[in-house]
């Protein structure tokens, strides 16, 4: 009631008020506008660089960058669909449809590839083949669907190590080159479930989805003690090369992903490494509200930095209902922005300036990414603030003759000949969402048919039946019981409050509820519908989960010992159904 009388009072005033100087009227104004950024860069991307990979919009030129086959085109297609643009979505899915091929010569990243090129084909195909979303393409025959899965098999090679940990580069013709690098990074790894899982599910072969939950059981088994990841692993020994551990560049979006497949897919697995892992983060890497990276084994700081990749984080936190922590972190994370008007590459804590050899800003989104989460969670009008205030940065600072420039330094505004594909992909996307959400969302996302999963590189991925529902025949776990003699427990209940040694843990894109203090309570029932679990039985057991000790962990075991016994708990979360 207290809440209806202000909104009556502001509109008698004279305008309904989000923040200091936002305006209903005006999220609507900052909305256009951010349409018109997307215009502005996608069209000099199709003037002058197309079907190259991406737009030079200083010298209004095009670039190859991945694979020279019309990456930024590709990347853009979901977001053609959500500002409506149904012309321009169909002449691109028909074009691409017909002139794309990937037998070709090119090595390539397997991360990039399938975030941008494989996430943006399977985004698209979904989108154009479904009558409910409003963007059906009538004559549209799977095309996208079959190039996905020509650029995947393409992709398995990459697959085929001791450890199951891809390599980082795949040739598209000849497979892994012989002096192809052993070395990857964690988020290379372990960044691969949603697109590869999607694909499983719409050609009903289980070979993409096995091979990228391999590769996360992979580099889990090879976490610390700790229940810390380090940033580069030897897939062939699995050694790790590089034993920092934190939430930004090179483990990111493993993070990201671990929850994310859960929600998508319903695969408790997921969830259950996503708890151990996230409790180990908040634990050893948090310095409330900044993150700082740690030795793996040991915790011992190793970095006092801040860097860009990390601001994603305060959204992944509000899909998993960790909402105070995020909103802090946030506030860190803009003071930065404020500070440069964008956000450098490192900032340093301990200094509080900018690392010397990260000044740069190549229009990252992940800021943004976590404004548009904690906006749609909470409707606190500071976010609208955050956003204007990006938007304005972009503006004045980094658009330039045919697009948006990197901005090579923070501290000059020095712009670069440079306009990545996940501007159009992300940046806009996620700023165009949130002032859509303010004025009254009218979009796919909003009011489309299904809930969505934003992939690391922002492409949509629907919760259909045929994708989330997929597993839901095999949930029963019974047959890991050895013993013929064990009766199987009753029916586990979702609604039952009283339901034993259960978080109860129910998929929902968004919640307002976490455990407090990050206390771990253990799951045994994704959905209410499992009714044979064995007594006694681990996690690690139920899913055959493994722990392998590296040779270099031997040596460390006597000092990270005593931190691990010094306050660190398993911790974890509650994902619950309430939305956002």
């Amino acid at each position: 009631m207290i809440a209806f009388l202000v909104t009556l009072l502001l509109t008698i005033s004279g305008a309904k008020v989000f923040a200091a100087g936002v305006t209903f009227h005006e999220a609507k104004q900052l909305r256009d506008e951010v349409s018109g950024m997307f215009y502005h860069a996608f069209n000099g991307y199709m003037d002058h660089a197309f079907p190259r990979d991406e737009l030079k919009p200083l010298s209004c030129e095009g670039e190859d960058t991945l694979g020279g086959y019309a990456l930024t085109l590709i990347d853009s297609l979901d977001t053609l669909a959500l500002l409506g643009d149904k012309d321009r979505f169909t002449s691109s899915v028909e074009w691409i449809g017909k002139n794309l091929r990937f037998d070709i010569n090119k090595t390539v990243s397997l991360f990039e590839t399938t975030i941008r090129i494989l996430g943006g084909l399977l985004s698209a195909h979904l989108i154009a083949s479904d009558y409910s979303t409003g963007m059906r393409i009538p004559s549209y025959d799977d095309e996208l669907l079959h190039l996905a899965e020509d650029l995947a098999r393409r992709l398995l090679p990459a697959f085929d190590t001791p450890t199951g940990i891809p390599y980082g580069s795949v040739n598209l013709l000849h497979g892994v080159d012989e002096n192809e690098s052993k070395i990857t990074s964690t988020a290379g790894g372990g960044t691969l479930t949603l697109e590869f899982g999607v694909l499983s599910h719409l050609t009903n072969d289980p070979i993409f989805e096995q091979v990228t939950k391999n590769a996360v059981r992979g580099i889990w088994a090879r976490r610390s003690k700790l229940n810390l990841v380090g940033a580069h692993i030897d897939v062939f020994t699995g050694e790790w090369t590089q034993k920092d551990a934190g939430i930004g560049t090179s483990i990111d979006s493993f993070y990201e992903y671990l929850l994310k497949a859960f929600i998508l897919f319903g695969d408790e697995e997921y969830l259950y490494i996503f708890q151990e892992a996230y409790g180990a983060a908040m634990h050893y890497l948090f310095h409330d509200p900044w993150y700082v990276e740690v030795n793996m084994n040991s915790a011992a700081l190793v970095w006092p930095l801040f860097n860009s990749l990390q601001a994603f984080w305060p959204g992944l936190q509000v899909l998993a209902g960790d909402i105070d922590p995020a909103i802090r972190t946030h506030n860190a994370f803009f003071s930065v922005w404020k500070r440069y008007g964008f956000t450098p590459e490192g900032f340093n804590l301990a200094s509080f300036s900018v690392q010397h050899g990260q000044k740069s800003y190549p229009l990252r989104p992940e800021l943004i990414e976590s404004t548009y989460w904690l906006y749609k969670a909470t409707r606190d009008p500071r976010y609208l603030d955050v956003g204007r205030d990006i938007v304005s940065s972009l503006q004045y600072g980094a658009r330039c003759t045919c697009g948006y420039c990197h901005i090579s330094d923070v501290e000059f505004h020095k712009q670069e000949d440079h306009m990545e594909s996940f501007f159009l992909a992300e940046t806009v996307k996620y700023l165009w969402l949130l002032f859509d959400l303010a004025a009254g969302p009218d979009n796919l996302v909003e009011n489309g048919p299904y809930k969505y999963i934003f992939s690391t590189e922002g492409h949509l991925l629907p919760m259909t039946p045929r994708i989330s529902l997929a597993r839901e025949h095999c949930s029963y776990f019974g047959a890991y019981c050895k013993n013929s003699n064990f009766r199987p427990s009753s029916y586990i209940s979702k609604d039952d409050p009283h339901t034993n040694n259960s978080s109860r843990f129910q998929r929902g894109v968004g919640s307002t509820s976490y455990v407090n203090h990050y206390g771990f309570r253990k799951s045994t029932s994704t959905s209410g519908i499992i009714k044979g679990l064995c007594p006694g039985l681990t996690h690690e057991q139920i899913y055959g989960l493994s722990y392998v000790v590296s040779p270099e962990t031997v040596h460390e075991d006597e000092h990270s010992d005593h931190v691990e016994n010094g306050g660190g708990q398993s911790q974890s979360l509650m994902v619950l159904s309430d939305s956002v």
